[in-house]
């Protein structure tokens, strides 16, 4: 029988009675033993275990900064994640300007950040050691499956396919419906008088345009309405920083309810385009369309067809098609209605540029407002393009892009990214080099032009700092759609519209979302514009 304790002392094997009687060691052995801890020492081993936790956390984090500018320590658990939540442009600015690399670590995520121009090309351009992500929360909202995470020869096939929806033969289907919905929210805007935030109603043409240009008739008004609506909780949950966990009415969770909701209306599209794309007489309509005639036709091609062909000729599920759009969607409603808010705010407050512009579009319009735009047109645009092109080196919409390291990466002589970490190229310091951007913080669209004898911009000269749109195997597959985009809209709004300004002292504030805006929503007066004798 084994001796009575008092119930303040912990019971031991060794003050057993019958401890000889135990015959064996072995788990039957001691699941017959009885013991009791006091609360005391709970508590004590509990705390012990917290703290040897907690500084295994710091050595950690410790091991991977090494000499990396940042913290010395990291706060417990949730790092930066208290200053992520309300992210701001000067902060940024802090972390990018402190050197080439540096560090931060939210949610035991740890981050290192490449801010020279040298540091960021070779992230955006070492697919072999790092992969997209986004942001961490991307691939739940997006799905893993989506072309964007794709990567080596699967990644590089796949956008040779999808080249075929920005040649300019697409261009040209694209441009007159893009110019339709300018003029009829121009008019929307119009009809206001008063001055109003105009960075959701510029949101709106571009979700609006984006639909239209990339789905057509596919979708009803009310669809389109919805997906919308849907699209913005997605943008908010492609933060940088976010609560990591998928739970209900959690910013993450309502973004993959709604890219659901918008998926949907996607695949029913792409499956419907696919059935009036077999008649050969259907004209195509939209990117939609142009791409599964373009699959049609490359099914059709002999076994000496080239390369894209080859690509195209393959099945593409209403699925994958979806995300493709879905993807498109993202950035065209994301960072394009940034470079629209800024531009019409960088040309009210620099009348100066407007009216240059505006000398620009008469000419090559021949004074009439009401002809259609074309290709040609857009080439002639040479001043609205600069201003275009300096509006997005100036604020440029997207400030970095998170990639995740898939194995250790030596990106530098002194320092190695470890495996599992996210590394993110930051675009801020290359677009405002004052090496080839003399006064880089002045907006000056001529920087983009010609010198009077016909010599190469200075700007120019260094194309492998103008990150706008990235470099790279991941490098924007828009870019000419997104140009034309964006001179389009200016250059049409500035022979049909005045408008003025009016400033707060929020207006030079930058909010981060997942791109940037001006803080305060950009307040602006429209009024309508007599055309030219």
């Amino acid at each position: 029988m084994a001796v009575q304790q008092p119930a303040s002392h912990i019971l031991r094997p060794t003050s057993l009675a019958d401890i000889g009687s135990i015959s064996t060691w072995g788990l039957d052995g001691l699941s017959g033993l009885k013991w009791e801890v006091d609360a005391k020492t709970a508590v004590f081993t509990s705390l012990a275990l917290v703290l040897s936790l907690l500084a295994l956390e710091q050595a950690v984090y410790r091991s991977k900064k090494a000499h990396l500018p940042g913290a010395k320590w990291t706060i417990p658990v949730i790092g930066k994640f208290a200053d992520s939540l309300n992210p701001t442009l000067a902060n940024y600015k802090k972390q990018w300007y402190s050197g080439a690399l540096s560090c931060v670590s939210v949610f035991n995520i740890f981050i290192v950040i490449g801010s020279s121009n040298e540091m960021a090309r070779k992230i955006l351009n070492s697919p072999s050691y790092a992969e997209p992500c986004l942001v961490m929360s991307a691939k739940k909202v997006l799905l893993p499956e989506n072309w964007v995470f794709m990567h080596g020869k699967a990644h590089v096939d796949y956008r040779k396919a999808l080249n075929v929806l920005f040649t300019k033969q697409a261009l040209s289907i694209y441009l007159p419906i893009q110019e339709r919905i300018y003029r009829k929210y121009f008019s929307k805007w119009l009809a206001v008088k008063e001055s109003r935030q105009m960075m959701l109603p510029m949101r709106d043409l571009n979700m609006e345009t984006s639909l239209a240009v990339f789905v057509g008739d596919y979708l009803t008004e009310a669809e389109r309405q919805e997906i919308n609506d849907k699209y913005w909780l997605i943008t908010v949950a492609l933060e940088l920083v976010n609560f990591p966990f998928a739970w209900p009415g959690t910013k993450i969770y309502n973004a993959i309810q709604a890219r659901k909701t918008v998926m949907k209306y996607l695949m029913r599209a792409s499956a419907t385009s696919k059935q009036r794309m077999l008649d050969p007489t259907a004209e195509a309509t939209c990117l939609l369309d142009h791409w599964v005639r373009a699959m049609l036709a490359a099914r059709g091609a002999g076994d000496d067809a080239e390369e894209q062909r080859r690509l195209l000729s393959r099945e593409f599920t209403d699925k994958e098609i979806g995300l493709v759009i879905l993807s498109f969607l993202f950035a065209s409603q994301d960072a394009m209605s940034s470079a629209i808010v800024y531009a019409f705010q960088l040309t009210a407050d620099h009348p100066e540029v407007l009216a240059k512009i505006r000398e620009e579009q008469y000419r090559v319009r021949g004074n009439d407002v009401d002809a259609p735009l074309t290709l040609d047109l857009l080439d002639d645009m040479v001043y609205t393009r600069a201003t275009i092109k300096e509006v997005l080196r100036l604020m440029p919409p997207v400030i970095m892009v998170p990639y995740l390291t898939t194995k250790a990466f030596p990106i530098s002589q002194d320092y190695t990214v470890p495996k599992g970490s996210m590394i993110i190229p930051a675009f801020w310091n290359s677009l405002h080099d004052e090496t080839c951007y003399p006064e880089p913080d002045a907006f000056k669209p001529e920087r983009w032009l010609p010198g009077p004898d016909g010599s190469e911009p200075l700007a120019e000269t260094k194309p492998q700092n103008y990150l706008v749109w990235g470099s790279g195997p991941h490098k924007c597959i828009g870019v000419q759609y997104a140009s034309m985009h964006l001179t389009a809209t200016l250059g049409t709004a500035s022979v049909l519209m005045d408008w003025h300004h009016d400033r707060t002292n929020d207006s030079d504030e930058v909010q981060v979302i997942a791109a940037i805006f001006p803080k305060d929503g950009l307040h602006l007066r429209f009024s309508p514009r007599a055309p030219p004798s």
